[in-house]
């Protein structure tokens, strides 16, 4: 195990611009091309998308692996620690798992957003057809809010005590969403939103797509935009949360970074098609929680155990096998209480 980064920044940092300018170009086609006129997203259209950037990111993945195959039994401080050529084709293997593994973790804890997306979108009574736009610029807004995050974290993960606060934290998380009642969500309780109220007059219904309109030469904000802030301020929560998670698996800021918005990207189809039947899937919350404990106790715990890495595919399947069995739990008991879910799409 190397305690450096093998794709670091300041020899990277043509692959991040282009990643980035590449992710701008796909949410520009997204929004300018495919989704220019307001229309509800259907189930079909929804599955479509899911695929699409299910398949991107495994494209990724691949590339990846072929990369770190080729660039590691070269990477001359790898020669100098003496690793052969055989233990750098099985560290590249490692970062493709990383990869993979991250992804799902992310893809798994974005559940939690979905939750909340349709809970405001009904308290708002946003109409189908205007909710890709808010959930475009929510994601734009998450990206960045992300990078953010994954650049102090990556600073910060330098310190061992910082290791030992992520998974504490990732570990009383997991415990509170397990052992905790939930609560209602109550935009209109949250302080930004209220003091956004004070600084704006809000209109009463919906003005068409618009986030902002004038009125007699005052500006207004819509419940679009209201909806919007709390979707933003609800994925800084998250972050705290799927941060860390992924810092447990890796200390690759390139796969934190990647895998992270890849399963952004994502988020939106996997809300309309979802949003429907979220309600039957009611065992995913603990499900999510025993990953959170998880991968705190192998941030505290299991990576010192294993000699400095708890092996990545032993993590990448017990995550999988936690979502499998949570989803088969739910399906196999249904909920004799559900809460009541926002059917947004048929």
């Amino acid at each position: 195990m190397t305690t450096y980064a093998l794709f670091p920044f300041a020899d990277y940092w043509w692959f991040y611009a282009l990643f980035t300018l590449g992710v701008l170009a796909l949410l520009a086609l997204d929004l300018g091309v495919f989704h220019r006129d307001a229309h509800e997203v259907k189930y079909k259209e929804a599955l479509t998308w899911s695929i699409i950037w299910i398949s991107l990111a495994l494209i990724f993945c691949f590339g990846l692996w072929k990369y770190a195959h080729w660039k590691l039994p070269q990477d001359p401080r790898l020669l100098a620690e003496g690793m052969t050529a055989a233990q750098a084709a099985q560290l590249a293997d490692q970062t493709a798992l990383e990869f993979l593994t991250g992804f799902v973790i992310e893809k798994s804890l974005s559940v939690d957003n979905i939750f909340v997306f349709v809970v405001v979108f009904s308290y708002f009574a946003i109409p189908p057809k205007y909710q890709h736009r808010i959930l475009f610029y929510g994601i734009l807004g998450a990206l960045v809010f992300r990078i953010i995050f994954i650049s102090i974290g990556a600073a910060l993960m330098q310190w061992h005590w910082v290791i030992w606060v992520f998974g504490g934290f990732l570990i009383l998380t997991g415990f509170k969403i397990l052992f905790a009642p939930e609560k209602p969500i109550e935009p209109d309780r949250n302080p930004i939103i209220r003091l956004l109220r004070r600084l704006l007059p809000v209109t009463p219904a919906i003005e068409g797509d618009k986030f902002f309109i004038r009125r007699n030469g005052v500006l207004h904000a819509t419940p679009l935009l209201v909806s919007l802030v709390f979707i933003e301020l609800s994925d800084i929560v998250f972050a705290v949360d799927s941060v860390p998670a992924i810092f447990a698996i890796t200390r690759e800021p390139l796969i934190v970074f990647t895998s992270n918005v890849f399963a952004i990207l994502g988020l939106r189809a996997l809300f309309f098609l979802l949003a429907g039947v979220m309600h039957k899937f009611w065992a995913l919350k603990y499900g999510l929680g025993i990953i959170l404990v998880f991968v705190g106790l192998k941030m505290v715990w299991l990576n010192d155990y294993f000699g400095g890495k708890f092996p990545v595919t032993w993590s990448l399947g017990i995550i999988g096998a936690i979502l499998a069995i949570s989803v088969a739990f739910s399906l196999a008991i249904p909920k004799r209480t559900p809460g009541q879910p926002v059917q947004s799409h048929p």
